[in-house]
């Protein structure tokens, strides 16, 4: 049995990786997804208050209270720099790391900063400035597609754009490394970590031949490679 912990991405929440925990569910796994503050299940607690920091400690509290231990910890799209960010406080705690389409973050860096982004004034709503709207994603399915898009929400700016703190680079940290590449219409953001993924032996590499809503796209092909780690 391994323990399993799930951090959705941008405007999403753990209900992207319902297909995913029902499979490992199924295996017998213990799988934990974690609803980050201000988006999906939890955006009835938005606010101008919501940064990385407050994500980061979302993942940190359930790790820590739920008093887990050798882990395997994803971060999904954004949720790299989530999982980035905690490594600090929890980093004893993982046996294997997996970016999944993901950022991966240097101490500094921000997700404005990886992407050029401007979140300046991301809302058009009157009284939100604070808000990055959900850019509408494209799945396999067309249900999965309405599904979804109803489900997305507006983002708090101050997770895009404050900086992933991180005492030690990644390569030199005790637990192992995987990285998993949509490979249908990749995203320009995640060809820096792909092939940092590729190209070092500090790194495991595999890809999805899908686009970049795996989780729902391909649940089953994931869940494999997860029971591969497990």
């Amino acid at each position: 049995m391994t323990r399993f912990v799930l951090v959705h991405g941008a405007w999403g929440g753990s209900y992207g990786f319902r297909f995913v925990r029902r499979l490992l569910h199924a295996d017998g796994h213990e799988v934990f997804t974690p609803s980050l503050t201000g988006i999906g299940e939890r955006s009835h607690l938005t606010g101008p208050h919501v940064d990385l920091s407050t994500h980061v400690l979302d993942l940190v509290n359930v790790v820590r209270y739920e008093d887990l231990d050798d882990i395997v910890l994803l971060g999904y799209s954004y949720g790299g720099m989530v999982v980035t960010g905690a490594l600090d406080h929890i980093g004893t705690r993982v046996r294997e790391l997996v970016y999944l389409d993901a950022f991966v973050p240097a101490d500094g860096d921000s997700l404005a900063t990886l992407t050029g982004g401007g979140f300046g004034n991301p809302a058009s709503d009157i009284g939100a400035p604070w808000l990055v709207p959900p850019p509408k994603r494209e799945y396999d399915d067309p249900a999965a597609a309405e599904w979804s898009n109803l489900r997305r929400t507006p983002q708090p700016v101050g997770t895009l754009t404050e900086p992933v703190r991180l005492s030690t680079p990644l390569e030199e940290q005790p637990f192992g490394r995987t990285y998993i590449r949509a490979t249908v219409d990749p995203g320009a953001a995640f060809e820096t970590p792909a092939r940092r993924a590729q190209e070092s032996p500090a790194w495991r590499y595999h890809e999805i031949a899908t686009n970049h809503m795996i989780p729902e796209n391909r649940p089953a092909e994931l869940a494999e490679l997860l029971r591969d780690l497990a």
